[in-house]
């Protein structure tokens, strides 16, 4: 066997061999497929300013649809391991852990959510709103768990200024179920969805989400802070709190008022929405980029965006002819 004949074997053995290393898998052994998993992020209970129990409450949302919750009691968090041996079914039904950290700066009140959280929090205060925010969001990050900013204009407290001062928030609430929390702004005071657009064009990365702020189970009316107002949809491999968390942390879900989306898909250089149709129900999706500048719009229940790399995000939000809406999350140009 000649020297040359003998490398050139050797190559091809070790091509065969790298070729056979990366073989497709079986398709037992794939990923499994993602699906859609509605949730609420954000109600309270008995253990912080609720009318009903952390049982009633996991009670309600169960029986009404939705596959997982968070019951996010104001400085207090709920031991959820007993209520999900109750509750929980597999991929049916999960109690997220969570806590509201409730602080104030002032007159103006900082509230900010942590998901997924092992142990309770007490907030850190600090020298000014920004930095109230700010410290509250670092501890929450340091224990491994994800911060939400909750309700900005609730008592006018937290205005573009303070968010644009903050760093690795992540997400904030575009829409909140309680009626006296000026998600549409007013007086001077920019709407939710036009603070999510200054944060985006600023170059902050912050996903919005939609909540229920839910506190009356007992009695229902306009006036009241009920359950189903606001959720979110997130696309994940499985129903855990884990595998939820991540998906919601890289913007993989949409937030609704009432608005539901079949399919959200950013791929193939497209935006493009599937919406559920109902009787007598008509859409108008929009989609955004810097500034809150309207790129297109589009009456169809499959609406597109063509992804041309011009905008620095495009984001789309469906508003119905029943007052309700969803947003998706921004797609960055890089």
């Amino acid at each position: 066997m000649s020297k040359s004949w003998l490398i050139r074997f050797s190559f091809l053995a070790l091509l065969a061999l790298s070729a056979a290393l990366t073989l497709p898998r079986p398709a037992a052994t794939q990923t499994r497929a993602a699906r859609w998993y509605k949730g609420n992020l954000h109600t309270h209970t008995l253990n912080s300013d609720g009318d009903s129990t952390p049982h009633e409450v996991a009670s309600w949302y169960r029986e009404h649809g939705y596959q997982f919750l968070t019951l996010s009691d104001h400085n207090y968090l709920t031991d959820v391991t007993g209520l999900n041996s109750i509750h929980a079914a597999r991929e049916k039904f999960l109690l997220i852990p969570g806590e509201e950290v409730t602080d104030r700066y002032g007159d103006k009140h900082i509230h900010v959510n942590a998901y997924n959280l092992g142990r309770e929090l007490q907030p850190r205060h600090g020298d000014s709103v920004a930095g109230t925010i700010q410290n509250n969001v670092d501890m929450i990050r340091q224990v491994m768990a994800l911060p939400s900013l909750n309700h900005p204009n609730f008592h006018w407290s937290v205005s573009k200024d303070d968010l644009l001062k903050v760093s690795n928030l992540g997400l904030f609430e575009v829409y909140n179920g309680h009626p006296t929390v000026n998600n549409e702004g007013g007086g001077g005071f920019q709407s939710l969805d036009e603070m999510w657009d200054t944060l985006l064009t600023a170059g902050k990365r912050i996903h919005g989400i939609a909540v229920d702020d839910a506190h009356h189970f007992k009695k229902m009316g306009q006036e009241f802070s009920n359950p189903g107002r606001g959720w979110i949809q997130v696309r994940a491999a499985e129903l855990s709190a884990a595998a939820i968390a991540a998906a919601i942390e890289r913007g993989d879900f949409y937030a609704s008022s009432g608005v539901v989306l079949n399919d959200v898909r950013t791929d193939g250089g497209e935006y493009r929405l599937d919406i559920k149709e109902r009787p007598t129900e008509r859409f108008t999706t929009y989609f955004i980029g810097p500034d809150g500048k309207v790129l297109a719009r589009s009456h169809d229940l499959k609406p597109a965006y063509r992804l041309t790399g011009g905008a620095a995000y495009v984001r789309a939000r469906v508003d119905s002819s029943f007052g309700s809406s969803a947003w998706t999350q921004p797609v960055f140009a890089r």
